[in-house]
């Protein structure tokens, strides 16, 4: 890890885990309501197509930001080996590439993917790059800091949310957690037990 990631980490603080709560967004007319979770949310996939996450509608999901040159970069690995293990259960991770910390995703879309792929060999979904801070922060982001239950704003690259069937956030893991720590996995394995 890199000196000035671990400075940046002292600082962070490690958010527990507890019931997430109803959020409310704006829909498209400007009118709030009472959100759905997850699946309200269409992103951009890296080929520059909508996606809709109501796709993953019925299944554990795992949202994090990431970076292919932070410290945590290595935890690509962890995220392909969850995938890998509880795929076959009904789990998904969602991987939103993110520039927003010291730079450290710099690459096109298409570099991006490359990375991922020829490094980490991932066949879990990798997005388009987004911003999950500040003025432009793409919706999905500002509804999970905001409104998921599990509000703050991001700390660093891999933070993750961790979203049942029922697209609700049910967890929230700072960034120097594993995704294969106890942590992340145990309450992936109540999700996916309930099924």
């Amino acid at each position: 890890m890199h000196l000035l990631d671990r400075a940046i980490l002292a600082l962070v603080v490690v958010v527990g885990t507890t019931a997430a709560t109803e959020g409310t967004h704006a829909d498209s007319s400007g009118a709030p309501h009472v959100s759905q979770g997850i699946y309200d949310f269409s992103v951009r996939a890296a080929d520059g197509t909508e996606r809709s996450l109501a796709d993953f509608r019925g299944k554990t999901v795992l949202v994090v930001n990431t970076a292919s040159r932070c410290g945590f970069t290595p935890q690509y690995a962890s995220l392909e080996k969850l995938y890998e293990q509880y795929h076959g259960r009904g789990f998904e991770i969602l991987a939103f590439p993110a520039n927003n910390f010291l730079s450290q995703e710099p690459g096109t879309d298409a570099e991006i993917q490359g990375f991922c792929q020829t490094r980490f060999g991932t066949k879990f979904p990798v997005f388009a790059k987004i911003s999950v801070r500040g003025k432009d922060i793409a919706p999905l982001y500002a509804w999970l800091t905001k409104e998921s239950g599990f509000n703050g704003d991001i700390p660093w690259n891999f933070t993750k949310f961790l979203v049942g069937p029922n697209g609700r956030v049910v967890a929230r893991f700072a960034p120097p957690v594993d995704p294969l720590d106890a942590k992340v996995t145990g309450q992936l394995e109540k999700l996916l037990a309930v099924k």
